[in-house]
């Protein structure tokens, strides 16, 4: 693990898990506007340009003319439309090209001149294979949508984005040891109950953000533009009785999983309030304060958490409106990163307690 602190190589960092933030809601733009199914192939080399002429236009076309999503969805599409979600797809691989860049030019540059010792690589070389395991599954995920149905698997999907989240996570908590310096891993330091509890938040956030992107893979959230009245009713008819077994509804079932991401959401806020509750009295009683990191924080989460319901509530009530629907997902990775942030300065506090 790294335990030398370099303000170059945190910058890299930061800068790294930025634009990898910014291919999550980039890639919710793509699904939004069906483009993901646009560019039938991966070609990690040619592909890096697109068509020139108007022949190579025409073989992308005819070769996109073979895919179910044409078949079944977009079989009036023109070339010039073709040419507009085809480009929104292009640029989103584009970008995870530069992305890639940005990650191994430094990656080599730091480790040639050690700025980065030779025994601290290896989290370094984790994430490298994280994110050509993330293009990897990518395309996986594409080409699930390209055999029979004109849509992606929705567990692909989910995969897909828990592995840019887990990027993401890594790359901020190495980028705060680079900023606040890193623990002393020979130690092994007990968790708080105040880390605990916070751990536990990350937890539920990410199974609410989990249902979110199943629903986004089901396309689950056309399914009522009411709230909080879903098809009528507080609770729908239904709801385990779709499919069978049972338990397969909440997994696969359209209308049972976006009726669980709607309402998992105040289980959410609960645990994001006690959370706040807890800490704030724990800060009060202890004879060594929080760090003001800490409190800043988790004020900062607590307010997230009042934010994305409410962009939950109003995603629902335009259909699903592009523009706010991304705003939903970046405010999600604002606040799964908020909460990294929390762990990572209680879990600090743990270590200098501990000392």
């Amino acid at each position: 693990m790294p335990k030398t602190q370099n303000r170059a190589v945190m910058i890299w960092i930061f800068t790294f898990g930025s634009v990898a933030v910014f291919l999550v809601i980039f890639g919710g733009f793509v699904r939004l506007t069906r483009s993901g199914l646009s560019i039938a192939e991966w070609n990690p080399v040619m592909g890096a340009v697109p068509p020139l002429n108007q022949q190579a236009w025409q073989t992308e076309f005819a070769r996109y003319q073979l895919t179910p999503e044409f078949q079944k969805v977009n079989y009036n599409m023109t070339l010039d439309q073709y040419k507009e979600i085809f480009m929104i797809e292009w640029f989103h691989r584009f970008i995870a090209r530069i992305a890639g860049f940005i990650f191994a030019i430094p990656f080599f540059v730091f480790a040639f001149k050690k700025t980065i010792p030779w025994k601290e690589i290896g989290l370094y070389v984790v994430m490298g294979i994280l994110f050509l395991a993330q293009a990897i599954l990518g395309w996986i995920m594409v080409a699930s949508g390209l055999v029979d149905q004109p849509a992606v698997s929705h567990y692909l999907l989910a995969s897909h984005l828990f592995m840019a989240l887990t990027l993401v996570g890594i790359s901020l908590w190495t980028a705060l040891g680079h900023l606040y310096g890193f623990p002393d891993y020979s130690k092994k330091v007990k968790w708080s109950f105040a880390s605990k509890i916070v751990l536990g938040g990350l937890v539920v956030l990410l199974i609410q953000i989990v249902y979110g992107s199943f629903t986004a893979g089901l396309k689950a959230g056309y399914i009522s533009d009411t709230w909080p009245l879903m098809l009528g009713q507080l609770i729908p008819s239904g709801l385990l009785s779709q499919l069978q077994p049972a338990a397969l509804n909440l997994i696969d079932a359209p209308l049972t999983v976006v009726f669980i991401h709607r309402w998992f959401a105040f289980v959410g806020l609960i645990v994001a309030v006690l959370i706040y509750w807890s800490i704030r009295q724990t800060n009060q009683t202890l004879s060594q304060k929080f760090p003001h990191e800490v409190m800043t924080g988790i004020n900062i989460v607590i307010a997230l958490v009042l934010v994305q319901i409410t962009l939950g509530i109003l995603v629902i009530i335009s259909h699903v409106q592009i523009a706010i629907a991304l705003i939903h997902q970046g405010n999600a990775i604002a606040l799964f990163s908020a909460t990294i942030y929390v762990l990572n300065r209680l879990r600090a506090a743990d270590q200098a307690s501990a000392n």
